[in-house]
């Protein structure tokens, strides 16, 4: 496996990022996560303004979208997959053990997994813990996830694939790297951005391509939805078959199956969307 850190391939065995490094210390840095199958990456130009916007609300100086596209050609190329989970990785640099950056400037670091396509249902449970639709970090694809961590593992003790959160308000907000959608009444529904929610890539695809409405939802939406189903990049449309103890039908809703027909489609057609 080679892998792209400062400005060159390196075997995974040998490459090093400091110990001191602002991403280690402080979790100082923003990613992204893009899918590539055979070779070629999926909405990365999307993923890169993502990527600016989140350095920004950081405070990092902007990414090189031109380093970091030869970087993830590169990653590529050195490593053919079917399909792979590209990882974007920005952080502040080396620096000193607290809060303040040092001034060697930020590290990037781009490496190549090898995933498999999802199932296309899933359970997902809701957790007590809140998203703070006003904190700095609100919006921003940060390292910073040991939130997502620990919620995730509970998850995975109670025997699903994700974990979704409310807001201080009690609204419906995320899952710990999805985006959630639910069908009333046969229309589509998603948390606006201003619930907390990271602004998805896959999410604002749906949005375009299904006419889907940003509304704000209460957390008990779930017990009453016709359907729900979570957005990623590496999941792209799937339906969700059990909340907590609630039982929904075990395939995919018409309303979900239709906006995955259509997300495979449009996919499909352009893969820089």
């Amino acid at each position: 496996m080679r892998i792209w850190l400062d400005g060159g391939l390196r075997d995974v065995e040998s490459a090093r990022v400091s110990v001191l490094d602002h991403g280690l210390t402080v979790g100082d840095g923003v990613f992204e996560t893009v899918k590539a199958a055979h070779g070629e990456p999926f909405a990365l130009t999307r993923h890169l303004d993502r990527l600016t916007r989140s350095a920004r609300g950081l405070g990092l100086p902007d990414p090189d979208h031109d380093e970091v596209r030869r970087a993830c050609a590169a990653v590529l190329t050195a490593n053919p997959m079917a399909l792979g989970r590209l990882r974007i990785t920005y952080t502040g640099g080396h620096g000193p053990l607290g809060s303040d950056r040092g001034r060697h400037g930020p590290t990037l670091v781009v490496a190549l997994g090898e995933t498999t396509r999802r199932p296309d249902t899933t359970a997902v449970v809701t957790v007590p813990w809140t998203r703070n639709e006003r904190g700095v970090l609100a919006g921003v694809k940060s390292t910073s996830y040991a939130e997502n961590v620990v919620a995730l593992a509970r998850a995975h003790r109670l025997g699903a694939s994700e974990a979704l959160f409310g807001n201080t308000v009690g609204q419906l907000c995320e899952g710990t790297g999805s985006n959630v959608f639910v069908v009333l009444d046969g229309e589509i529904h998603t948390p606006p951005v201003a619930s907390g929610c990271l602004p998805g890539i896959t999410r604002a695809l749906v949005v375009e391509w299904t006419g889907a409405h940003e509304t704000d939802l209460p957390l008990d939406v779930l017990d009453r939805a016709d359907e729900v189903f979570l957005t990623s990049t590496l999941r792209d449309v799937q339906a969700v078959h059990r909340i907590d103890d609630r039982e929904l039908p075990g395939t995919q809703g018409p309303v979900t199956a239709k906006a995955m027909r259509v997300f495979d489609e449009r996919a499909g057609q352009d893969l820089d969307p």
